[in-house]
C-alpha cells in the first residue's frame, strides 16, 4: 500500500478536478492522497465527496506559501479540520490579495515588453482558480512565446528576470504554529528545493519548537542521496517523514500520481504515523 501526501487539483494550478484526482488514485492503487492546493481549501468539499464512493482515503490539505529569512518555504497543512475551512479561507484571502497584485504587475511588465497576454483572459480560462505563475506560463506557451514551463520560469518568470516581484507572504513559523493550534499536521514541503542540508539542519529545531511535525523526505525531484540525507535529518530532529509527488496533471506531465518520475514510493505507514 502506498500513499501520496502532496497533490494539486484545478482549484489551484493542477489540471484535474478533485473527483478526477480520486478516480486516478483508485485506478493507480494509491490508497490515500492529500489534496494540497496552493493557498486554498475550496476544492476539499468536492474531494471528500468523491472519495466517499471510492476505496481511496482522502486527506484534507493545503500548501501555504510562506517566508523565512527571505527564503520562500511551502508549508503543508494535513488533516485540516472541516470546521476550520471558513477560518482558513478568511486567512488565505490576504494571500490572494497580495498574489493578485503580484500577478497583475507581472502581466503588465510582460505586456510592456511585447508579450501580448491579458490577465483577465487568463483568469477566465481557469474558471476562478487560484492564479499563479504556472497559469501565466501556460498562457505564454499557448501564445507561442515559450516551448515549455521550464523555459518560461528560467527566464521571464524568474525573480531575477526583471518582470516578477514576489508577493508579500505569511511568516513560516507563524503558519506552522497556526496549523498546529487548530489540530492540523504541519509538514514542510520539498525542503531541499529551498535550502541546503546545513540550512535545513539549522531550521528544523526552530520549526519543531513552533509545531512542525513532518517534512517531505520522499519527493519526485529527490535523488537517492537527497532522500537519504532527508531521512537522516528527520530522524536526527525527531521529525516524522512525509512524501508526495506534487502531482499537477498536465501542467507537470512528467510527474505521475503516486510514483512521481517513476522513482517515488511513499509507504502507507507515513500516512498512519502523521495521522496519529
Amino acid at each position: 500500500m502506498i500513499c501520496d501526501l502532496h497533490t494539486h487539483s484545478n482549484y489551484s494550478d493542477g489540471t484535474l478536478t478533485p473527483a478526477e484526482l480520486i478516480a486516478l488514485a483508485e485506478k493507480q492503487k494509491v490508497s490515500a492522497i492529500a489534496l494540497c492546493d496552493h493557498n486554498t481549501v475550496d476544492g476539499l468539499s468536492d474531494f471528500r465527496k468523491a472519495a466517499r464512493n471510492s476505496n481511496v482515503t482522502a486527506i484534507n490539505g493545503i500548501e501555504i506559501s510562506t517566508e523565512y529569512n527571505g527564503t520562500e518555504l511551502h508549508i503543508l497543512g494535513l488533516f485540516l479540520p472541516e470546521d476550520k475551512f471558513e477560518e482558513i479561507s478568511d486567512m488565505m484571502s490576504r494571500i490572494k490579495i497580495f498574489k493578485e497584485v503580484s500577478n497583475k504587475n507581472l502581466v503588465k511588465n510582460l505586456r510592456n515588453d511585447g508579450y501580448l497576454i491579458d490577465y483577465e483572459e487568463i483568469k477566465n480560462k481557469n474558471n476562478g482558480a487560484y492564479i499563479n505563475r504556472a497559469h501565466i506560463a501556460a498562457e505564454l506557451i499557448e501564445k507561442g512565446y515559450f516551448t515549455d514551463r521550464k523555459e518560461a520560469f528560467d527566464t521571464v518568470l524568474s525573480p531575477d528576470g526583471g518582470y516578477y516581484t514576489p508577493p508579500e507572504r505569511f511568516k513560516a513559523l507563524e503558519i506552522i504554529g497556526y496549523l498546529d493550534s487548530i489540530g492540523a499536521v504541519p509538514v514542510w514541503a520539498h525542503p531541499f528545493l529551498d535550502m541546503n542540508a546545513e540550512e535545513i539542519d539549522a531550521f528544523l529545531p526552530i520549526a519543531k519548537a513552533h509545531g512542525l511535525v513532518g517534512m517531505e523526505t520522499r519527493y519526485s525531484l529527490y535523488g537517492e542521496e537527497t532522500q537519504k540525507t532527508a531521512e537522516m535529518l528527520a530522524e536526527k530532529h525527531g521529525i516524522k517523514q512525509s512524501g508526495g509527488s506534487d502531482f499537477h496533471g498536465n501542467n507537470k506531465p512528467d510527474i505521475s500520481l503516486g510514483t512521481g518520475k517513476g522513482n517515488l514510493e511513499v509507504p502507507f505507514e507515513f500516512y498512519e504515523n502523521l495521522k496519529k
